[in-house]
């Protein structure tokens, strides 16, 4: 068995010296990417096609491995697998056409083509017109179609070699990675940034990815699994790197400084200059994000402005003009959307009422307090691991943090913790007009971004459960807090049975 994988169009339209470019380096993809279910793969050129072959026979389990990183690799229009015989008669070639198509055309609309190079007597319609009788006396619920046929029967004559093609599968299309550059990826772990980064490795660029760590070890641990669904299954002829920086410090000091309508993009922004810092360090010359025009509030036209205003380098954003729904059928597509869909949003949570259209100016003043030195701190935190270590290494924190941080916390506390407060961690702001009611308590008030500072000087007979609006910094916080140590940390939602007196 062999295979022959088909160019994408439009790398066969490329001028010469371009087209050579582009199938080197998609040779080298080819031969990287499957290295790891078959060393030694041979892949030589045709004119519009790569054959590739296998140094051993594989078995089925090796053989579909080989075949979905096939489909995963940058380039390729269409992946042939193929047979090769020496060249007999119109009936030797119907004998072995027959059987491979039988079972696939019962009741279906089909065409053979035959593509025919060298001295023959005889045309390539001829062989056409009786290679398509042959089928249909052998299936008569199949029909023949030139124009519209569900399946082209396809083979191929080069002098005296007979190559018939046995199944066709698609390829991801694009261009072979690493052809046009590298990026930094700005990566979530939600439907939309996987997508975006998808996008771009399958238009050619090396992309590596940065991660802002502001929902605690137990995210970073998904987010980990998104990439490296990503890498293994549409890179892994290249190895990136995964840059996790802690940024909660960096938010909860924004909050301290920013009014909270314009505290969303000050984040962001904060995000691109530290992104085009990290950038700077591993000499990548464009960022990548998963922004969708008005999707949030910060991907406003007037938003998505300032935040480019804040970076040193291009900001592609792939997803600009795409629906969400059209986004999540694409993580569907490429195995990220499971994974997703339990990961909170955190980014659009820390503003209330946010300001689509903010001045300039408005944004310069909400910066000017903010403590330069926190970023830099982040920044000098932040740890690399290799792609291909991502699920190697584990990330530092608590394997309970997310069972702590739940929403049924509350009865699976510590009995040494015989009491319980509900501290609300909103926003002034956002409390202001919106005060949190309890049945038979008051609850303390303490803003997410000083809670880190004053837990420790808070009563330790008592369980705390956290309460924000859509409880994702609740959940955000207790993990956090889980990790550093605490185990009297929980979420409080307002559809949970009655707190004890």
């Amino acid at each position: 068995m062999r295979y022959r994988v088909k160019l994408f169009p439009e790398i066969t339209v490329k001028s010469r010296p371009v087209r050579r470019e582009m199938v080197r380096y998609l040779r080298t993809n080819i031969r990287n990417t499957l290295a790891s279910v078959t060393p030694g793969v041979r892949v030589r050129d045709e004119w519009d096609a790569l054959e590739i072959r296998p140094r051993r026979s594989l078995d089925d389990t090796a053989r579909e491995t080989f075949e979905a990183r096939l489909r995963g690799v940058a380039g390729i229009h269409e992946i042939q697998i193929v047979e090769t015989h020496d060249w007999s008669s119109f009936e030797d070639t119907a004998a072995r056409l027959v059987p491979l198509w039988r079972e696939t055309l019962a009741n279906r609309r089909f065409r053979v083509s035959v593509k025919r190079r060298g001295q023959h007597d005889f045309r390539s319609e001829t062989l056409e017109r009786f290679l398509g009788a042959a089928l249909l006396e052998a299936v008569p619920t199949a029909r023949v179609d030139l124009k519209q046929p569900e399946h082209d029967v396809r083979l191929e004559l080069h002098d005296a070699r007979l190559t018939l093609v046995t199944r066709r599968l698609p390829g991801l299309g694009g261009y072979p990675m690493g052809t046009q550059g590298q990026a930094l990826a700005l990566i979530s772990g939600g439907y939309d940034s996987p997508v975006a980064a998808w996008q771009m490795m399958r238009r050619g660029l090396k992309t590596h990815f940065l991660y802002f760590d502001l929902g605690g070890p137990d995210q970073e641990r998904v987010v980990r699994q998104v990439v490296d669904r990503l890498w293994r299954g549409y890179g892994a002829s290249h190895r990136v790197d995964f840059i996790s920086m802690p940024f909660v410090e960096v938010m909860n000091a924004i909050q301290r400084t920013a009014p909270a309508a314009l505290a969303g993009v000050v984040l962001k922004r904060m995000m691109v200059r530290a992104a085009n810092r990290i950038a700077q360090r591993h000499r990548l010359p464009a960022l990548v994000t998963g922004d969708a025009l008005a999707q949030v509030s910060s991907q406003s036209l007037t938003n998505l402005g300032l935040i480019d205003a804040a970076s040193e380098r291009p900001i592609l954003r792939p997803l600009i003009a795409s629906d969400k729904q059209t986004i999540i059928e694409q993580a569907r597509r490429i195995g990220t959307a499971e994974l997703a869909e339990g990961l909170p949003e955190v980014c659009g949570t820390i503003s209330r009422k946010p300001n689509t259209r903010p001045k300039p100016e408005r944004i310069l003043d909400a910066e000017a307090g903010f403590d330069q030195s926190v970023l830099d701190d982040a920044i000098a935190r932040a740890s690399v691991v290799r792609s291909d270590q991502l699920l190697n290494e584990d990330v530092t924190g608590s394997e309970d943090a997310v069972a702590t941080a739940s929403p049924s916390a509350t009865a699976s506390r510590d009995p040494r913790h015989d009491q319980v407060r509900v501290i609300d961690i909103r926003h002034p702001d956002e409390r202001g007009l919106d005060p949190l009611v309890l049945p038979k308590s008051q609850p303390l008030v303490i803003p997410y971004f000083e809670l880190g500072e004053r837990v420790a000087t808070l009563p330790d007979d008592y369980h705390y459960l956290l309460y924000c609006a859509q409880g994702t910094m609740s959940r955000m916080q207790a993990a956090h807090l889980t990790d550093q140590g605490y185990d009297n940390i929980g979420v409080y939602l307002p559809d949970l049975p009655d707190l004890p007196d």
